[in-house]
């Protein structure tokens, strides 16, 4: 039963909304607070830089057509999907939910949760935690630049350049630092991933409560209904549901092994909740954030239930 439970992250993120809901921040203290947010997302990719292992990359790279087959379904096959599910919606969906469905769609997998479901499953666990990195850094140019695509597509606006040169400068700079230094601490950090840990959530979780405070005062629960949510949730059990298929009987079809099969199924099917939060407030800077993440935050509890019950299936056939 407990695997249909949040998470306890989930339950932080919900207090986070709950708590912008009821006191958001402003005036002064919302200056000061998007300031210490800035920095704690450049500490978080600082220190995903300083993990990362020379060793592990290159061994991934070796297996570069696992690569660029999530590759693929990350910044096509989920962009495509993403058009379409605009075609079925109803007109009544208010526009910041549709960005944020279009926004879900061009984000790049996980990195923790990939790499973590695809050991559990008995997947190839080096190609998973080098092809899920090179999603996330790649994700940085590519995003932007989808999303500018897509919301042209379908009626909004283009491609920013302020929006990429501000992700650049405040997830991929503290990266590569991160990488440059990574020989002389990186085993230091790896040592120490339990007491490193709440800099990953405390990020996001300052980033989501910042981004919900601004929607809040803009009238975010006047705007929004829970059909609007309904509709939402459904719209991400079918994307997930999709591309879970296409990952797992596609690799079959293409010839990967069991082992290559599960990396691609699910590093492949993820979006990054880590990466997705801070891009929003890059990309969509004056606009309603918090409406806009809403989407990746129900698609990110969901993809963890049914990666879990799909891991555990995988490691009893094993």
């Amino acid at each position: 039963m407990r695997r249909f439970l949040p998470d306890t992250f989930t339950m932080l993120l919900l207090a986070a909304v709950l708590l912008a809901s009821v006191l958001p921040v402003t005036g002064g203290a919302q200056v000061w607070m998007a300031l210490a947010t800035k920095l704690a997302i450049a500490l978080l990719f600082f220190l995903h830089g300083a993990r990362l292992s020379r060793d592990v990359v290159i061994a991934g790279l070796l297996h570069w057509r696992l690569h660029g087959v999530i590759l693929f379904v990350t910044f096509a096959i989920f962009p495509l999907l993403g058009l379409a599910a605009g075609l079925m919606l109803p007109s009544s969906l208010p526009a910041a939910l549709y960005t944020g469905l279009l926004f879900l769609c061009v984000l790049p997998s996980t990195v923790q949760s990939s790499i973590a479901f695809t050991s559990m499953a008995g997947g190839n666990v080096p190609a998973a935690i080098c092809a899920a990195s090179a999603s996330n850094i790649l994700g940085m140019f590519l995003t932007p630049l989808l999303v500018g695509l897509l919301l042209s597509a379908s009626g909004g606006g283009g491609f920013s350049m302020t929006a990429l040169k501000q992700i650049l400068l405040q997830l991929l700079a503290p990266f590569i630092l991160g990488q440059i230094l990574q020989p002389w601490i990186g085993d230091w950090i790896r040592a120490r991933k339990k007491l490193l840990a709440p800099i990953d959530r405390g990020s996001i979780l300052m980033v989501v409560y910042l981004a919900f405070s601004s929607a809040v005062v803009e009238g975010l629960w006047r705007t929004l209904s829970l059909q609007d949510l309904g509709i939402v949730a459904i719209v991400d059990v079918v994307l997930l549901a999709t591309v879970l298929a296409v990952t797992m009987f596609g690799s079959r079809f293409l010839g990967f092994s069991r082992e290559d099969e599960i990396t691609i199924t699910f590093c492949g099917s993820k979006k990054s909740l880590a990466s997705g939060v801070p891009m929003a407030g890059a990309i969509f800077a004056g606009q309603s954030v918090g409406a806009i993440v809403l989407p990746l935050m129900l698609f990110h509890q969901i993809q963890l239930m049914v990666c879990a019950l799909i891991a555990q299936r995988y490691a009893r056939n094993a």
